[in-house]
């Protein structure tokens, strides 16, 4: 049986590697495209180990001709477009560049695959940001979408013109619609990672300070190894179809700050309120968490968790991994890195 061959953008991001990883355990041969003119930045596949079984090659989302290039010589049997500008504070600062790199190169990609690669199957990494502020909480495959950022307008765009290749061309195109989902491997932009290593660091005395935005937003937060298979799965069957993957579950950024500290051993005591709010150690009497308007978001979504019962029922897919044993992962490979 001739092996299968899978094309990642992005994949040296925190779902890239863990694709890949998948995909190479399935028997696929993957390939990845990174820009020309970056900074190589692999730490995620070594870590994983995969480093030496991946052929990355120069792919460029701005440049038509290389996209083509790429794909009617590779002759894909998948390909997952997971590259992105993924900040949505960054978005309101690039709006232009966010929309050439979330939405139209997704045009491109698609364009390329009509006309050189019609077999090909396409997996695009949507976002729960495109709902924005529906007045539903609980939101699926059915919810509108009133976005309120630049990047989940940028990520709607590419959303819905992946229905016209589906419908009109009869491509196989699969949209994951993919709320908040984490693991050691996300950058330490992102705030889940940034209250893992700064209490990390408080704890080792490192640091004395961990400063956050709006603690009180709610997020449904999943393991980034749990949805990477639901974006294979989505490949693997018969009709293509969009998805949308979460825990279907809650959880405002303080309780985040509350789990990571017990499981630091860190006693935190709260005070205060609005901006003046902090947590204080308890046995130092020192505070550690503090809150800066700086971190606050332009247009904040408060509270959103995605229903994943059509991927349960189709996909077969649920998540394994829960917010608690989410936070000890991440916590215990924060705290190895130390400890080399």
């Amino acid at each position: 049986m001739k092996k299968k061959k899978a094309f990642i953008t992005g994949v040296s991001g925190q779902d890239g590697s863990y694709l890949a990883k998948l995909l190479l355990e399935k028997g696929y041969e993957v390939v990845g495209g990174e820009r020309i003119n970056t900074e190589k930045n692999y730490w995620r596949l070594k870590e994983l180990k995969i480093e030496r079984d991946i052929r990355i090659i120069p792919f460029e989302l701005l440049d038509e001709n290389n996209i083509n290039k790429v794909i009617k010589s590779g002759k894909y049997s998948e390909f997952y477009n997971l590259a992105a500008q993924s900040f949505v504070n960054k978005s309101f600062l690039s709006p232009v560049y966010t929309t050439k790199i979330n939405a139209l190169s997704v045009v491109n990609i698609l364009e390329a695959i009509k006309n050189f690669s019609r077999n090909t199957r396409f997996y695009q990494a949507s976002s729960s940001e495109m709902f924005g502020k529906i007045n539903t909480k609980m939101r699926n495959e059915k919810t509108n979408f009133i976005p309120v950022s630049p990047y989940a307008i940028s990520k709607l765009y590419a959303h819905w013109m992946l229905d016209i290749y589906r419908d009109v061309h009869k491509l196989y195109c699969c949209s994951g619609i993919l709320f908040n989902h984490d693991s050691p491997l996300r950058g330490e932009d992102f705030v889940t990672k940034k209250i893992v290593s700064d209490l990390i660091k408080i704890k080792l005395k490192k640091k004395s300070l961990l400063t956050l935005g709006n603690i009180y937003v709610r997020r449904d937060w999943g393991y980034s190894n749990d949805y990477v298979e639901a974006m294979w799965k989505m490949l693997q069957q018969k009709k293509a179809d969009d998805y949308v993957i979460s825990s279907g579950i809650t959880h405002n950024v303080k309780t985040f700050v509350n789990k990571v500290a017990k499981n630091l051993e860190i006693d935190l005591i709260w005070k205060g309120e609005g901006l003046l709010e902090r947590a204080i150690d308890k046995y130092t009497n020192k505070t550690i968490v503090r809150i800066s308007k700086k971190f606050f978001r332009p247009n904040e979504i408060d509270h959103a968790f995605g229903s994943s019962s059509k991927a349960h029922k189709i996909l077969k897919w649920k998540p394994k991994t829960d917010i608690d044993n989410l936070v000890r992962i991440m916590c215990e490979a924060e705290l190895r890195k130390y400890k080399k």
